[in-house]
C-alpha cells in the first residue's frame, strides 16, 4: 500500500502540473492554480502515509535532528510521507509561480520550463523564476 500511496501523491498533482505547462492560456488553468485546495488530494495521502509513523514523524518534528529524521526516512510509510509533503509545498510553489508569471508577463516558453524545473529540483526553479522576477522589477537604465 505504501508504493501505491507514494505514486498516487505525484500522480494526484500532475494534472496541475500539466496545465500550467501545457495549457497555460486556457481560462481554467489560472482559476485551479489560484486554488490551494489542489494540494488536498495529495495532504489526504500524506495522512495515510504518516499515521503509522506518527511517534516516529513527531519525535523528528519536535526535536529535530539529523539522525531522528534518518530514522524517520528509513521507514518506508515516513519516507512516502516525506515525499507527499514534498510534493504539495512544490505544487503549492509551481502555482505561485505560475500566477506570478502571468502577472509579470512572462513568456510561456521562459515559465514551462522554470516550472519543469520545479517539478524536478523545486529550490532551483523557483530561485530562477525570483532572478527573473527581480530583472523584470529594476527600473529600466536610461542612457
Amino acid at each position: 500500500m505504501t508504493v501505491f500511496l507514494f505514486e498516487l501523491s505525484f500522480l494526484l498533482a500532475a494534472p496541475v502540473w500539466l496545465l500550467m505547462i501545457l495549457a497555460p492560456h486556457w481560462s481554467w488553468t489560472s482559476r485551479i492554480a489560484a486554488s490551494p485546495l489542489t494540494v488536498v488530494p495529495v495532504l489526504l495521502v500524506y495522512l495515510g502515509l504518516a499515521a503509522p509513523v506518527l511517534p516516529e514523524l513527531w519525535a523528528a518534528v519536535r526535536a529535530p535532528d539529523l539522525d531522528t529524521f534518518r530514522e524517520l526516512t528509513a521507514l518506508a510509510d515516513g519516507a512516502g510521507a516525506i515525499w507527499a509533503q514534498v510534493i504539495a509545498w512544490d505544487l503549492l510553489i509551481g502555482q505561485w509561480m505560475f500566477l506570478e508569471s502571468r502577472r509579470l508577463g512572462l513568456h510561456p516558453l521562459l515559465t514551462g520550463p522554470l516550472l519543469v524545473l520545479t517539478v524536478l529540483l523545486s529550490p532551483v526553479g523557483l530561485l530562477l523564476l525570483l532572478a527573473v522576477r527581480w530583472v523584470k522589477s529594476r527600473p529600466a537604465v536610461r542612457a
